[in-house]
């Protein structure tokens, strides 16, 4: 959703011409995979970290605006509620010690702004869901102020033609059942997205790759335990996102029309399944049209920015998104890795991206990849079930069939995660330092979601109601979270 919005109203004609332009932006597109020179020398990564603001109390603090003037920091931006902002960290190199660098930086960054932050009454969490929000605090006044989410709001809802259900079952046989008529619930759901940039010719392999270690990903990283007060999935961002951001009634979801939050149907062969996908399944929800003429520009040598194309892919929210953008006049293509949640800390950020850049390194290079040996079913069912029991899970894995997530990471994938990272050149003090945090986790049990559950319990179990109990968590994760020690050396108080 990178790009500005004009209005949140739009024509018929508006729309058919949008139509007609994301399809010269897919041809020139197609022609560009095959005639121009993309940037894939410098082994590149991003991150994207989007934060939580609480007041003294422990609730949702409504007043981003105001924290993002103190901050005054351009890599500080908004997120959909106006209780939560984003990081954005510049794309930078993987090898040597630069993961070290990178975990000081945004420590700084963080305190910093933690600092100022606190100059308004409100305090920075990182943590997938928020578990103070209620339903009462997105009743009204919960939007950030800008154009783009509310297009993208009214757009979803117009789709939609109906007030959004909510149904969600945790394992603990606690269920939210709710309508919504606002897309407000969504912005609960704050993560990490992280960046790496492919040539076209390894973008499949690197796609397919990510498909497959999302559902371990997951495993390893939920921190969404809670919603509304309710004990749902680990990591219940997953199903809220796919659930608030559906544009079908029933009727349509009867005939097989795809969801708009898509882990996708098959395994590709080029990034440009995925776009031409895209323009096929999703009418346009922003049909925003910019002036440039596409074809005529790449005729003239240079890389046009194929505006509607990127607008349009931003509102088909797959876990694992294709990107194609413009630096410097040079095109790139990314993949988007949105599947983990934000924290618990930026040692724990820092090194469930260690697992995915080595483990995703490691199968996309395979003589044998793991996408020929696993249906794109499975891959999808590991996805949801990691999703609902996190660390707890059972997954599907070729040659080993169905095995726990933590045992398969722990004999199987570490080792080839490390492999994978000293083959991008990365330091062995950052392999031992990050990937030691994943052994940690496998070998104690214990992520986010978990500590979140066990801290809960322990309070309920002294008398506490729900309530209580989740703003003692909170106050006790809070202060956990700065400390920077992984989640899984964190006190059971």
């Amino acid at each position: 959703m990178g790009e500005d919005i004009a209005g949140t109203a739009y024509t018929r004609e508006q729309r058919q011409r949008y139509r007609e332009k994301v399809r010269l932006n897919l041809d020139t597109f197609e022609q560009m995979l095959t005639q121009s020179n993309f940037d894939g020398d410098r082994l590149l990564t991003g991150l994207e970290i989007e934060l939580n603001l609480v007041d003294g109390d422990y609730q949702p603090s409504m007043n981003n605006a105001e924290v993002l003037k103190r901050i005054a920091d351009p890599a500080f931006q908004t997120e959909l509620g106006q209780y939560t902002i984003e990081l954005n960290v510049n794309p930078r190199p993987m090898p040597g010690d630069a993961a070290l660098q990178l975990e000081d930086d945004l420590r700084k960054s963080l305190n910093r702004a933690e600092s100022l932050a606190g100059e308004t009454g409100a305090h920075i969490v990182m943590i997938g869901i928020l578990p103070t929000i209620m339903a009462e605090h997105l009743n009204h006044d919960w939007m950030s102020a800008n154009a783009r989410y509310s297009a993208l709001n009214k757009a979803v809802i117009d789709a939609r033609g109906e007030d959004i259900p909510i149904d969600i079952e945790g394992g603990s046989g606690e269920r939210l059942a709710m309508f919504t008529d606002s897309i407000g619930p969504e912005s609960a759901c704050t993560s990490v997205q992280l960046h790496l940039q492919v040539t076209p010719q390894e973008f499949a392999a690197h796609w397919n790759a990510a498909q497959a270690v999302s559902a371990l990903q997951v495993a390893l990283g939920a921190n969404s335990p809670y919603f509304f007060g309710k004990q749902l999935w680990h990591e219940t961002r997953i199903e809220l996102f796919s659930q608030v951001i559906d544009t079908r009634p029933d009727e349509l979801k009867n005939q097989g029309v795809r969801p708009r939050v898509f882990f996708g149907d098959n395994w590709i062969t080029s990034i440009f399944d995925l776009f031409e996908e895209n323009g096929r399944y999703f009418p346009p929800l922003l049909p925003e049209i910019g002036d440039e003429d596409p074809a005529e520009i790449l005729n003239a040598g240079q890389a046009p920015s194929l505006f509607e194309l990127r607008i349009h892919n931003g509102t088909v929210y797959r876990w694992n998104r294709p990107v194609y953008d413009v630096a410097n006049g040079t095109p790139h293509l990314r993949i988007e890795n949105r599947v983990l949640p934000a924290g618990p800390t930026i040692i724990d950020t820092l090194a469930n991206s260690a697992f995915y850049y080595g483990l995703l390194r490691m199968l996309a290079q395979d003589d044998r990849p793991i996408w020929t040996k696993m249906s794109f079913a499975a891959a999808e069912h590991n996805f949801r079930g990691c999703a609902r029991r996190g660390l707890e899970s059972t997954v599907y894995w070729p040659g080993f069939g169905e095995v726990p997530a933590d045992e398969l990471v722990l004999r199987h994938l570490l080792p080839l995660a490390h492999e994978g990272l000293d083959q991008w050149g990365v330091s062995p003090a950052v392999r031992n330092r990050y990937l030691g945090v994943i052994e940690g986790r496998c070998l104690s049990g214990i992520n986010g979601a978990l500590w979140q559950i066990a801290t809960v319990d322990r309070l309920e179990a002294r008398g506490a109601d729900r309530a209580t109990a989740l703003k003692g968590m909170l106050e006790r994760y809070v202060a956990a979270m700065h400390s920077n020690e992984p989640v899984h050396l964190w006190p059971l108080t």
